[in-house]
């Protein structure tokens, strides 16, 4: 039986995880739940990774949940649905929380939670024939465990319109509402889109990108006084005596590049 999760970590330091279900449309169960967070978990411990790339094998990137494990829902207890659902929770904020950058690289449909897992990645892009929608109220169910990555990404007023809708969303309209940041035309379009994505990053200081990410989950949301302007400057003030942030300094100066590149 194949893994339903392939990490694959090259010699730059990219991860790249892959939804291996490709018969199920890569659909959520309980082992890629538990399949994921492992991943997740094992990529921010390893040294050697600086940027995480989300796919899905075969034509679609997530069809949202499996079928089979949605029919074990109808027989358990509000307590054996709460525990299996907060599985999921647990495995949306370990990749919404991950330090190091990632780029969910959409080959295809996402529906439900994969576009849960599209939002909880810092950028995202997508095949023009790439659909998106959350279908939960068809059941009678809601996007519970995914709604503060996707009402983050999209804005309330969206979510107000498709959470409600169920509405199927086309690739342009996504970008528009702000699930996506690219569109592009086909499968080698985004491979090569996401790679320049990836070089860009590698180019950064990798302390310097993890720093930045973690600022921006600091400031969101988060009154302007005294004690927020007070930690953007220490941030800033310990950024400039890092080895990292002299070494870089000390590069552009000097017209070279620094030794992280």
């Amino acid at each position: 039986m194949s893994k339903p999760v392939l990490l694959n970590i090259d010699e730059r330091g990219v991860a790249t995880v892959t939804l291996n279900r490709a018969d199920k449309h890569n659909a959520f169960n309980e082992e890629v739940i538990a399949a994921l967070t492992e991943t997740f978990a094992i990529v921010e411990a390893d040294p050697r990774t600086r940027v995480m790339v989300l796919t899905g094998d075969g034509a679609s990137f997530s069809a949202g949940a499996d079928l089979n494990w949605m029919r074990k829902f109808i027989d358990y207890t509000v307590e054996e649905n709460m525990a299996d659902a907060r599985k999921l929770a647990v495995m949306l904020e370990t990749l919404n929380s991950l330090k190091l950058p990632t780029i969910a690289c959409v080959n295809g449909p996402a529906y439900g939670g994969g576009v849960g897992l599209v939002a909880c990645c810092d950028i995202a892009i997508a095949v023009s024939n790439a659909a998106f929608a959350l279908t939960e109220v068809k059941l009678g169910l809601i996007p519970a465990t995914i709604s503060p990555y996707v009402v983050a990404a999209i804005g309330p007023h969206a979510a107000r319109r498709y959470f409600l809708t169920a509405e199927r969303i086309d690739a342009p309209t996504a970008k528009d509402i702000g699930l996506l940041h690219e569109v592009v035309d086909d499968q080698a379009a985004l491979a090569a889109l996401c790679n320049k994505l990836i070089a860009t990053i590698l180019a950064n200081g990798p302390e310097a990108v993890a720093a930045s990410k973690a600022l921006i989950f600091a400031v969101t949301g988060v009154a302007v006084d005294d004690a927020l302007q007070a930690d953007t400057a220490r941030r800033i003030a310990e950024r400039r005596v890092s080895r990292e942030g002299q070494e870089g300094l000390a590069a552009f100066f000097a017209k070279r590049k620094p030794d992280w590149a």
